[in-house]
């Protein structure tokens, strides 16, 4: 069963997108990013601020590729990764109003990162943030990776990704990877007061500023065109790998993986 998105307006000014696939932890699969996508194309003039949450008590669990078939996994979750989710990221990247990520539950792999897409961060005190693509056999996108060392620094993102840990929000805060932690039960409360206070400040200022810190942040990152190609070949590699297969049965068995290195 698809997951949906739950759209509705909480403040004034305010378009909630709220993730809801309850079966898979809020796993993020082609309906869900087609209906993020769609939301933000179609965006209406007095839309100031977008809030990003997950419902049931839940953020994201990630990609929604551990039922894919296996003799057409490579295509089918290069098809989800690749394409949709990157649209996704990308509408969230170009948007002139301020976008805000609010995490009542965990932020795994593509949900964490779909979280750090966002302009502010805020998370309940319980959460537990994580990057696991080292746990599966998965090379992840250097758009991604270039995400998080934009924002916690290149240390913090090896410690992320090359050790495949989890963090709690107090971390996850003190590195930067989140803006706020609060108790749950102020959660509501205190994301409603900021998207209200984004989307009350001056919309040329913010549309502005946002585009000083995406010109800045992409000179920052520029990559030579034949560099960019070799990494993508080498992301695509790992979908067609037995490692990222074993990784993935591994992960929804709870079992330690026998790697491979193929």
């Amino acid at each position: 069963m698809s997951g949906s998105l739950i759209v509705d307006r909480p403040a004034e000014g305010v378009l909630r997108l709220a993730i809801s696939n309850p079966a898979t932890r809020n796993a993020l699969d082609h309906a869900i990013l087609g209906a993020i996508s769609a939301e933000l194309a179609g965006l209406d003039d007095d839309v100031r601020c977008v809030m990003v949450t997950g419902a049931h008590g839940m953020f994201s669990s990630g990609y929604d590729i551990s039922e894919l078939p296996p003799d057409d996994f490579p295509a089918q979750a290069e098809k989800l990764v690749a394409h949709p989710f990157c649209r996704g990221l990308t509408a969230l990247d170009a948007l002139d109003i301020p976008t805000l990520a609010v995490l009542p539950g965990s932020a795994i792999g593509g949900g964490l990162e779909l979280a750090v897409a966002c302009d502010l961060r805020l998370a309940a005190n319980h959460v537990k943030l994580g990057m696991p693509p080292a746990k599966l056999g998965l090379i992840y996108s250097h758009t991604g990776l270039r995400r998080f060392v934009d924002t916690v620094g290149a240390a913090r993102t090896r410690e992320l990704f090359l050790l495949g840990r989890y963090i709690d929000a107090t971390t996850a805060a003190a590195w930067g990877l989140i803006n706020w932690a609060v108790d749950e039960d102020d959660l509501e409360d205190t994301a409603l007061a900021v998207a209200g206070q984004l989307a009350a400040n001056a919309p040329l200022s913010v549309a502005g500023n946002k585009r000083v810190l995406r010109e800045l942040l992409q000179a920052e990152g520029a990559l030579d065109p034949d560099v960019e190609r070799e990494l993508l070949a080498l992301r695509a590699s790992s979908f067609d790998s037995e490692d990222l297969l074993e990784g993935v049965a591994a992960f929804a068995q709870k079992r330690m993986p026998s790697w491979k290195g193929r």
